[in-house]
C-alpha cells in the first residue's frame, strides 16, 4: 500500500507541476509585467518609416516589461563583425536583409533556441536556423494595362517572352542579385530551378540579357515607382510597397501574383550578446499578432503573424502577401544555393549591370 501511495503522490505532484511548465512556454506577443525592469536593449534596423513602425510595434512590450529600448542603425554587417571580433557587442537584436543570417549563421548570428520563441504563426518555411522574419513583402511583376489590354502576362515566363509580349522591361538593379529572378529566368530558358548548378547562373543571366538593350535597371524603389507612374515601362519588377503606392497615385498597372518572389527582412541575435534571454523576449513580443498589426498599419509591410488583423485601406490590403491565396502563389528562392554561390552570382550580376 505504501508503494501505491507513493506512486499516487508522485503522479499528483507531476500533475500539479504541469500547468507551471505550460505557462513557461512562450506565446508570441506576451511578456511578463516588469520582467525586464532596469535592463536596456538596443534594437538595430534600417531607419525611416520602417524602423519607426517597428518601434511602435514594440511599445506594448516596452511599457509592460519595463525595459529601456535604445535604437541604432542602419544595419551594417561590417560594423557588427567588428563588435563580435572585439568581444564588445552592443547590438542586442538586429534586423537584416534576407541572406546575411544564412551566410553568417553561427559566426555573427546565434543559432536560435526555438523553445524560447513562439513561431507557430509564421508562414511555413520562413524560420531559419539563425533568424525569424521581421516582415514580409514581395517582388511582383507589374504590367501596363494599356500595353497588353485583353492579353496580359500571367507569369514570369511571359515577362521573358518578348515575342508574344513586346515592350520595355524594368528590373531591380538596386543592389545584390535577386536569386528568385535568376531562377525564374533559368526556368524560362528551359531549366529546372530546383536542379540549378553554379554553371546555370550564367544561363539565367543570359536570359535577362536577351530581353534587349531597352531594358531598364532601376536603382531605387522610388525610381521603379516613377517608371510606373510615368508609364515608361511596359512590365516592371517592383517591390509590393512601391507598386501599391504607384497604383494609389494613379498608375494604370496590374500585378501578376503567380510566383511573386517572397522577400523578408530577418530578426537576429548577434553572437556575444550580453543578455540573450532579454533579446529573445523582445523578438517573441515582436512576433505577436497585435505588434504585427501595428507594424503593418504604420509601414504597409505584410505582417508575419498569420493571425494579425491590421486595419488598412482597400488599396493597401490588395498588396499584402499574408492571405492564404497569396501564400500559395508565392515563390521562395533556394536560399542555401544562393548563400553557397553568392560571390559567383554577384560577379555575373555586376557584369550584366555594367553591360558585359
Amino acid at each position: 500500500m505504501k508503494k501505491i501511495s507513493r506512486a499516487l503522490a508522485l503522479t499528483m505532484t507531476c500533475a500539479l507541476a504541469l500547468p507551471a511548465f505550460a505557462q513557461d512556454k512562450p506565446v508570441a506577443g506576451e511578456v511578463k509585467e516588469g520582467s525586464l525592469k532596469g535592463k536596456t536593449l538596443t534594437f538595430v534596423s534600417y531607419g525611416g518609416i520602417y524602423q519607426d513602425g517597428q518601434v511602435a510595434a514594440l511599445k506594448e512590450f516596452v511599457d509592460k516589461s519595463g525595459v529601456t529600448l535604445l535604437n541604432d542603425g542602419p544595419t551594417e554587417i561590417a560594423k557588427l563583425k567588428a563588435q563580435v571580433d572585439a568581444g564588445n557587442v552592443t547590438w542586442d537584436v538586429v534586423d537584416t536583409a534576407d541572406l546575411p543570417p544564412y551566410v553568417h549563421c553561427g559566426t555573427l548570428f546565434q543559432k536560435l533556441d526555438l523553445s524560447k520563441l513562439d513561431v507557430s504563426k509564421i508562414p511555413q518555411g520562413q524560420v531559419g536556423e539563425c533568424s525569424v522574419p521581421a516582415m514580409n513583402y514581395g517582388v511582383v511583376l507589374m504590367y501596363k494595362n494599356e500595353a497588353y489590354k485583353d492579353n496580359p502576362p500571367k507569369s514570369w515566363a511571359d515577362f521573358f517572352d518578348t515575342e508574344k509580349f513586346p515592350g520595355v522591361r524594368a528590373i531591380d538593379g538596386s543592389g545584390d542579385p535577386t536569386g528568385g529572378l535568376i531562377e525564374q529566368a533559368f526556368k524560362a530558358a528551359g531549366g529546372d530551378p530546383k536542379a540549378m548548378t553554379p554553371d546555370d547562373i550564367e544561363k539565367g543571366i543570359q536570359k535577362l540579357r536577351d530581353l534587349g538593350p531597352d531594358t531598364i535597371y532601376w536603382k531605387t524603389g522610388a525610381e521603379s515607382q516613377q517608371l510606373a507612374e510615368s508609364g515608361e515601362a511596359d512590365m516592371i519588377m517592383m517591390w509590393t510597397g512601391r507598386a501599391m503606392t504607384a497604383v494609389k497615385n494613379g498608375a494604370a498597372y496590374t500585378p501578376v501574383w503567380q510566383d511573386w518572389l517572397v522577400v523578408m527582412d530577418q530578426l537576429t541575435i548577434p553572437v556575444g550578446v550580453k543578455d540573450t534571454d532579454a533579446a529573445y523576449a523582445l523578438i517573441n513580443a515582436y512576433l505577436g499578432a497585435n505588434a504585427q498589426a501595428v507594424l503593418t498599419e504604420k509601414t504597409s509591410y505584410t505582417p508575419i503573424n498569420m493571425d494579425a488583423k491590421p486595419k488598412v485601406d482597400e488599396a493597401t490590403a490588395a498588396f499584402l502577401t499574408s492571405t492564404p491565396e497569396r501564400n500559395a502563389q508565392g515563390y521562395q528562392q533556394n536560399i542555401p544555393f544562393w548563400v553557397k554561390n553568392f560571390d559567383l552570382a554577384a560577379e555575373k550580376w555586376n557584369a550584366l549591370l555594367s553591360g558585359n
